[in-house]
């Protein structure tokens, strides 16, 4: 690793969050707030937030809910018991940010809502992430990961042509809109601290991951025709995709006719230069069914690992196709430092991917381990408590 954590003073010290989310989307947007320096307060019922039940298991502690709550602590509260409800109330009010994740509604009718908060402490940042948004025709929908790629559109162009629909494998609905939760948090912190008032943020699951998906959007805005599957190929640019060589799979894109060209001299097939099907970046993307076959016929004849030294050295974007635990492995990952060790409420010793910025240069340490559920309850009422004598 080529450069330490860094322990200067970091971008959010000094603001106060807490959240009352679960499983993955507002979870991970308070928890990218915390890599930043943020004081979070994870809010969770006596039974903890579902994600801590979720495999794989580590002397009963979820590594899953440990990769989404690093740099935070938490509070076990009954919202349904009038002294812990007047307690979380508290709490907000003595913060700068609060994330929540449930269904449009439920914070309100606990007294919770942004109304009423907002009235006692006009610089609230109050974010909201739920499936369809606080308003309109499906805002009391429920939704999950799977459920927004199935409407937004994601599962439409996923997959194989001939095949069925499928999910991102990556839950992209869910870390979307915990980014754009993210980002909007950190630019009203900006108005905030230059004498604004708070806002509700409002951040809709369908309407982020729609937003992720421009170039789809856009495609079908410009010809009207949704996009469809094209397996690991790209609409607009050829040779953009996976292709099968000797022993197994690899990917090049070659984003331009400069690079278009060098693939030409690596495969050693120049005249396709002139080819009249592949003379322009859409000629070839309108023929790639043929050009894949073209170019399969040369790459079966070697293996992977004879086709990534040869784009390398022809400067042609590539790579191999890694499973996580060869992407994990990669020498950048380590010289980077993003996989650290982290340490599990019972003791033992797991690793983690931590955040993958830097600022000049340097990484965000991991402050505190993932917490045991409830863990600061007492430490939080009793920090409540003295600031209220």
């Amino acid at each position: 690793m080529s450069s330490s954590a860094s322990s200067a003073v970091l971008p959010l010290d000094g603001v106060r969050v807490v959240e009352f989310c679960s499983t993955a989307a507002g979870p991970f947007s308070a928890m990218l707030l915390a890599d930043m320096g943020a004081a979070v307060v994870k809010v969770e019922p006596p039974a903890g937030d579902g994600l801590r039940q979720w495999p794989p298991l580590t002397d009963g502690y979820s590594e899953n809910f440990a990769s989404l709550n690093r740099n935070k602590r938490s509070a076990a509260l009954d919202l349904k018991n009038p002294q812990d409800l007047a307690l979380a109330k508290r709490l907000i009010l003595e913060s700068d940010v609060l994330v929540e994740n449930n269904r449009p509604g439920v914070m309100a009718r606990l007294g919770l809502g942004y109304e009423a908060l907002s009235a006692e402490k006009p610089g609230l940042i109050y974010c909201s992430i739920s499936a369809y948004g606080q308003s309109g025709p499906r805002s009391s929908e429920g939704g999950y990961d799977l459920t927004i790629q199935a409407a937004s559109g994601v599962m439409s162009v996923t997959g194989d042509p001939d095949g069925a629909p499928a999910k991102c494998g990556v839950p992209i609905a869910d870390f979307s809109s915990g980014l754009y939760a993210a980002f909007a948090i950190a630019s009203l912190l900006v108005q905030v601290r230059a004498g604004g008032k708070g806002a509700h943020i409002d951040i809709p699951m369908f309407g982020c991951t729609l937003g992720v998906a421009a170039l789809q959007t856009s495609e079908f805005f410009g010809n009207g025709r949704s996009p469809g599957r094209l397996g690991s190929a790209h609409p607009r640019n050829a040779p953009y995709q996976a292709f099968q060589a000797s022993d197994g799979y690899f990917a090049i894109a070659a984003g331009n006719h400069k690079l278009w060209l060098a693939v030409l001299d690596v495969v050693g097939l120049p005249e396709l230069a002139q080819d009249a099907r592949f003379l322009t970046t859409t000629d070839r993307a309108k023929h790639q069914g043929a050009l894949k076959e073209i170019l399969e016929s040369a790459f079966t004849r070697q293996p992977v690992e004879h086709w990534i030294a040869a784009f390398n050295a022809a400067g042609v974007p590539h790579a191999r196709i890694n499973d996580y635990a060869a992407a994990l492995a990669d020498p950048q990952v380590e010289h980077m430092g993003w996989v650290r060790p982290v340490q599990l409420p019972g003791g033992h010793e797991t690793r983690t991917f931590a955040s993958p910025l830097r600022l000049n240069g340097q990484g965000f340490a991991i402050r505190r381990r993932p917490p045991a559920l409830g863990e600061h309850t007492e430490e939080i009422r009793a920090e409540l408590g003295r600031k209220g004598a």
